[in-house]
């Protein structure tokens, strides 16, 4: 099996359409369908199921995505960490979805730097889907945020649990109580709830804005178009123009460090060791 063979069957398998993960992978159609076709040929087994309509995964390319997934981590970590052998000081790459950490990455980026051996921690700040640089081998560590992040195949620590707000554009009736339940929330036909896209890049469907950053969606809720439901920490209260207000019955969001299972680097050990500390 071919690194790249295997780069274009978890395209399709992450976008479930080959048009799009064409253009994910900046090449034709065609070639692409050729080769997960050829793959499945060489395997011996249907990794896909195609209709004129969708394409789902079998139970065999189900397996073959996990494992691909990791194979091609594993590569693309392999190659950066060769890189940065030949550099006189090692660096961590963390992951952080943009604004979504509060207080805790900067508290947490300053009592690593104070470490007698700490690397240089090069940030990679997502617009969403923070887990994604793990997978793909980008990122060493990442802050990511259950249960809106997944992290099945992570190993993690918990660094701290907060509850939820919702997020109203200040003028809003609903901004004027003390609490609220999400029925009050999902039920308003005005501000509808902001979609996010889901792991294959697609919206779900929805009457709701579609946002990809915290900075769009504050701007859309302060103008009235959409509402979110999220932590204290993702800085919504400090906009002028928003408010938040505490949803009762929301689940609790709760932070934790991730990193790949099979990482043995002592630099990861010990960041890891002073993120749980803080």
């Amino acid at each position: 099996m071919e690194t790249r063979e295997l780069r274009y069957f978890v395209a399709v398998a992450e976008e479930l359409h080959f048009g799009r993960a064409a253009e994910r992978l900046g090449i034709a159609q065609p070639p692409l369908s050729r080769a997960v076709a050829r793959l499945e040929r060489r395997l011996g087994v249907t990794l896909l199921e195609r209709t004129s309509r969708r394409v789902s995964l079998t139970d065999a390319g189900a397996v073959l995505l996990a494992e691909g997934r990791a194979i091609l981590a594993a590569v693309t970590a392999a190659e950066r960490h060769a890189r940065l052998a030949a550099t006189s000081r090692p660096t961590l790459v963390l992951a952080a979805k943009a604004g979504a950490a509060g207080d805790l990455l900067p508290k947490l980026l300053d009592r690593y730097a104070a470490e007698p051996d700490a690397a240089d921690v090069e940030l990679l700040l997502c617009e969403s889907q923070p887990h994604r640089p793990l997978l793909d081998g980008r990122a060493d560590v990442a802050l990511l945020h259950r249960p809106f992040d997944p992290v099945t195949g992570l190993d993690t620590e918990v660094l701290a649990t907060e509850g939820q707000f919702a997020v109203l554009p200040a003028w809003h009736p609903l901004a004027r109580r003390a609490e609220v339940r999400l029925a009050d929330v999902t039920a308003l036909p005005d501000l509808p709830l902001a979609r996010w896209p889901g792991p294959g890049g697609a919206y779900p469907d929805g009457p709701g804005a579609e946002v990809r950053n915290l900075t769009q969606l504050f701007q859309l809720i302060a103008l009235g178009r959409t509402t979110v439901v999220m932590p204290a920490s993702g800085g919504a209260h400090r906009i002028e123009g928003l408010a938040t207000v505490p949803v009762v019955d929301a689940p609790p969001v709760t932070t934790v460090v991730a990193w790949p299972p099979h990482s043995r680097s002592r630099t990861l050990a010990a960041f890891v060791r002073v993120a749980t500390g803080l």
